[in-house]
Parts: C-alpha cells; sequence; structure tokens
C-alpha cells in the first residue's frame, strides 16, 4: 500500500526531447455547440451547414478552426499544469481543414527550455518551449506549431542552469507555407451571394480598425474542460497569483476572433498565426475590446484573398482603488485570414 500525489511536473523536470500525448478526440455536433455558445462566433461555414458543403464538398460541416486549436491546445496541457501564464503562440498553420466527424490526436515535445532571471522575493521560474503535431485519423498532419508555458520551479531557489535561445521557434514558417494551406478545391461562389445584415467592407493595407463593443469572458473553466485542459490555474483559483481563476489564453483569443468576424464578414476561414503573445493576464468577467491592422492583402487569382491583420486586444476590470473600469493591453496577435 502506498500514498501516491499526482501532480504534473515542474520546470526542473523537464529535459529537452521528452514527448507527451493526451486521448485523440473526435469533434461532434455538441462540441461545435458548446463553443458557439461560449464565443458567439459569426463565421459563416461552420455555422451553416449546406453552404459548408456547398464550399468545401465535404457533407460533413467545417469544423470551426478555433474550436480545433483550442482542442488541440487543452490536449497539450499535460506537461503545463503548473503554468502561470502562457507567453506565446508561434507559426500555427492550420495545415488541412477539420470537419465534424474527425478525431484529432497530439503529441507534444520539449523543444527549449530557459529559466527566468532571479528575482528577490519571486521564487523561481522557467520558459518551457512546446513543439505540438496533430494528426487526423487519417493520419494526414492537419496543425504543427509552438507555444511557450511559464512554469514554476520546485525549488524556490532553483538554479538550473537552462538559458536557450528562443528567438528562432517557428521562424521556419514562411508566406508560402500559408498560401499553401488555403484549400485549392472549394468554391467560394456561394459565398458571394447577399445575406441579410452582411456588409463586407474592401479594407485596405493600413486601416486601422476599433472594433466599439465589447463582450464580457464567461464560461471559462466550460471551455477549459470541454478541450480537456488541465492547467490548475484555469479551473482552481488557489492555484492563480491573481487570486482568482486565470482564463486560458485561448478563450480570449476566441472571443477576439468573433469580434474580428463582426468587422470581416467575408472571412472563409483562419489560415494560421504568425505569432501571439498574451502581454497581460485576463480573468473571468473582464470586458475585452479588440482593434486590428491590416498589414497586407494578397489576390489568390479568382480564390479570394489573404488577409494579414495585427491584432491587439484589451481587458477592461474595475479597479481595487476606485471600483471603476480600468483597461490593460492583453494581447498582440498576427494572424492570416482568407476572405472572399
Amino acid at each position: 500500500m502506498a500514498n501516491i500525489d499526482l501532480d504534473g511536473p515542474y520546470f526542473e523536470d523537464f529535459t529537452i526531447g521528452e514527448t507527451f500525448s493526451a486521448p485523440a478526440i473526435t469533434i461532434t455536433d455538441g462540441y461545435a455547440a458548446m463553443y458557439q455558445a461560449i464565443t458567439g462566433d459569426r463565421m459563416r461555414l461552420p455555422l451553416d451547414h449546406p453552404l459548408s458543403e456547398q464550399v468545401t464538398g465535404n457533407k460533413a460541416a467545417l469544423a470551426h478552426p478555433h474550436l480545433v486549436i483550442n482542442i488541440v491546445n487543452g490536449q497539450t496541457t499535460y506537461p503545463s499544469q503548473h503554468v502561470k501564464g502562457n507567453l506565446f503562440y508561434r507559426g500555427l498553420i492550420l495545415r488541412k481543414p477539420v470537419f465534424v466527424g474527425d478525431t484529432l490526436a497530439t503529441s507534444t515535445k520539449v523543444v527549449g527550455l530557459k529559466q527566468n532571471r532571479a528575482k528577490e522575493g519571486r521564487p523561481a521560474t522557467g520558459m518551457v518551449v512546446l513543439e505540438m503535431q496533430t494528426t487526423n485519423q487519417h493520419g494526414e498532419v492537419v496543425m504543427q506549431y509552438w507555444r511557450c508555458p511559464m512554469i514554476p520551479c520546485r525549488d524556490p531557489k532553483a538554479a538550473t542552469g537552462h538559458d536557450a535561445d528562443f528567438s528562432t521557434i517557428g521562424s521556419e514558417i514562411s508566406s508560402t507555407d500559408i498560401i499553401n494551406a488555403i484549400p485549392s478545391n472549394w468554391n467560394l461562389t456561394p459565398l458571394h451571394s447577399d445575406v441579410t445584415g452582411l456588409k463586407a467592407r474592401e479594407y485596405e493595407i493600413g486601416d486601422v480598425v476599433s472594433i466599439v463593443p465589447r463582450d464580457t469572458i464567461t464560461c471559462a473553466p466550460e471551455l477549459v474542460r470541454l478541450t480537456l485542459n488541465i492547467a490548475y490555474a484555469h479551473t482552481d483559483a488557489s492555484k492563480s497569483y491573481l487570486d482568482k481563476r486565470l482564463v486560458y489564453g485561448g478563450h480570449t483569443i476566441s472571443l477576439v476572433l468573433a469580434q474580428l468576424t463582426r468587422a470581416i464578414p467575408s472571412m472563409v476561414t483562419v489560415i494560421g498565426w504568425a505569432g501571439c503573445d498574451h502581454t497581460a493576464p485576463v480573468v473571468e468577467e473582464d470586458l475585452i475590446r479588440t482593434e486590428f491592422t491590416v498589414v497586407d492583402v494578397t489576390a489568390l487569382a479568382g480564390r479570394g484573398k489573404l488577409v494579414d491583420l495585427h491584432v491587439q486586444a484589451h481587458a477592461a476590470r474595475p479597479s481595487k482603488a476606485n471600483g471603476e473600469l480600468e483597461e490593460s493591453k492583453v494581447l498582440d496577435w498576427r494572424l492570416s485570414v482568407w476572405t472572399t
């Protein structure tokens, strides 16, 4: 007989090349409905199944690209159970479309370790770069990307010597890789039909767009549980340095994308992220506001356009001092979307 404590790894426990797996997930209509209820996203193909079939040629509905990304992120969280915050994502490309009924399996590998500089009065922490690869039921790679959680050390005074250079993480992803991920056999013609309330604007390079309506973060633990995310700080407020549950970064990103789909109703799908940095934490009931700059527009010879965006999001919450709303930048995101 033994007493056994089950706990996630601390920074000292990681080794370069170590791999982790998680249960595979079949995306069902239930997953799609829950994601829609939490985010209110207006991307047309995941919502309109007949339209999805006309465009993609697949009888199964297109799974929302960010439902896919959130599921994959959740599958990668065994090594980041003690996460203090996810610092960045790099080189994320949706290499193949995912449809309702597809099954996703993800492998996570440690590819970089760097201990943070010691600060007086703060326990030791380190950054772990994880490389993820996700395949569907046919063995086809649908996603590959990198993310970097900050993990505490077991010993608050640890000195591990880990000091990797993260500057090149994801740098091998090129604009050609992104364009090659755009489906070549989809028929965009049905998306050009007039739909009441959808007034697509032709944005130009350099346009700066502020989306005035804000959205409140709710159902944060529900999205975490739906996607198998087991990071403690997202379900247990006592594990968060903010004394409130830390909102999973993908939740914030998904609400921001939902705001973008209102501003860009011609969006077909998300193709990839050049990078995404979480610049400050988000907690439940924060108000999220989004603005974006059009960085580049590439015409695709009768296949619509690839639009590169630089997105910044802000969260507002009542000040502890006077109760008035205080806003801070929480997200710096560079993504590419496919539009008609």
